[in-house]
């Protein structure tokens, strides 16, 4: 009988108390999988396997999809500047499909009969997990320990308590999914409307409280240097801005969001690599493109970003959308001039060949050079017409 079941596991208490949940209730054989999206060291991979052994795995593995991720997704939310409501780098709502994909195709390669996850049934990861995981194998049965059972933290942690699990109970308090765009962090402030984090709850604290200049260099959209240092991969770039960036606790906030099931979700991140890199490019573009070229990628971005949110990432139409914020990078080649201080950052400028402010046209508020005061009176009495025709019709 087949009774092999893939975990999407992380470590944190959710996916531990599923090891238990699955093995002893439920008589399944656990084989647990990480897919790690950039957020984890060598050391804490080899953590995470060793806690997964402990709760009695069958097997473990680490699925590595960070460079996929990038190229299929991170690459694209900064071509089109993506921030959902204004504020959050989609950390962990983007990295999920890409989790969940690694996770199927795994549990498709050793025959498992069912796969799981450590979802709630409140928030977004379950749909993000089950749609994708329907759409790519669904012959493959899908158990949500967490969701089914309605279970809280306490009571996850009193069940393994009872098990003789130790951990650091205090810290598993907070559910922190780190991943290369950011982390997200959740706590029962998040679960309020006017509590805010605590300053120990953020992995990453304040080291200096100096300033300091960084440049970041872009080629047809895509970070290529730190302070004149060229990487061959964009992502060891991302992790030399975020690097720099936590250590002056630049990135965090807090999201407020409607969720895919339809209430309103609060969460908690930091992600000074996002948030510097995704200001930087944009500052950039403002020199470097055109005004329709702007207003059409913001329309776009702002549909791609929902739908990546909302688990649509395998939807045509996000091909359609990518081809159109690639094709709009290519001048957007230069250095951004950033400043980092203690929990904040400012773009001080731009250096670029497609600088449009340099055309020779004009210095605007100061200078006409490639037009006279009569262009511009005869340009505004046009411009004019059809407030005037209004005006005049109806009287006003």
């Amino acid at each position: 009988m087949n009774n092999k079941v893939v975990l999407a596991y992380s470590g944190g208490l959710d996916t531990s108390f599923c090891v238990k949940y699955l093995a002893l209730e439920k008589g399944l054989e656990v084989h647990s999988a990480i897919a790690n999206t950039g957020g984890f060291s060598e050391t804490e991979l080899t953590d995470i396997e060793n806690k997964a052994r402990q709760l009695g795995v069958a097997s473990h593995t680490t699925l590595d999809v960070t460079n996929e991720y990038y190229q299929k997704c991170i690459r694209y939310m900064i071509f089109g500047n993506v921030l959902k409501n204004n504020t959050y780098p989609l950390s962990v709502s983007s990295e999920r499909i890409f989790q969940a994909m690694s996770i199927v195709e795994y549990a498709r390669s050793i025959g498992a009969k069912y796969i799981a996850h450590g979802s709630t049934g409140a928030g977004n990861d379950q749909i993000r997990f089950d749609l994708t995981f329907q759409i790519m194998a669904p012959e493959i049965e899908i158990l949500t320990p967490i969701r089914d059972l309605t279970l809280s933290r306490e009571a996850e942690i009193d069940y393994l308590k009872k098990l003789g699990v130790e951990r650091d109970w205090k810290k598993m308090e907070y559910s922190i999914n780190k991943g290369l765009w950011g982390t997200s962090i959740g706590g029962k402030e998040t679960l309020t409307s006017n509590q805010t984090l605590p300053e120990e709850a953020y992995p990453s604290q304040l080291q200096r409280n100096d300033s300091e200049t960084m440049t970041l260099n872009f080629e047809k959209g895509e970070l290529v240097a730190v302070n004149d240092t060229v990487f061959d991969n964009p992502v060891d770039a991302i992790r030399e801005v975020e690097k720099r960036g936590a250590e002056f606790a630049v990135g965090r906030d807090m999201h407020l969001g409607d969720t895919i099931i339809g209430i309103k979700g609060r969460v908690g991140f930091e992600a000074a690599a996002p948030l510097i890199i995704i200001k930087a490019h944009q500052t950039l573009e403002k020199h470097n493109l055109t005004k329709w070229q702007m207003y059409w990628k913001e329309q776009l971005a702002n549909w791609y970003g929902m739908l990546l949110h909302e688990a649509q990432y395998l939807e045509p139409v996000m091909r359609d959308i990518e081809a159109f914020l690639d094709n709009s990078q290519g001048n957007v080649t230069g250095k951004v001039i950033v400043k980092l201080h203690p929990y904040r950052f400012e773009i001080v400028g731009i250096e670029s060949a497609h600088d449009l402010m340099n055309s020779g046209f004009g210095d605007y508020g100061e200078v006409n050079k490639a037009w006279s005061g009569d262009d511009v009176k005869g340009f505004t009495k046009l411009l004019a017409n059809p407030l005037k025709i209004y005006s005049n019709v109806n009287k006003k």
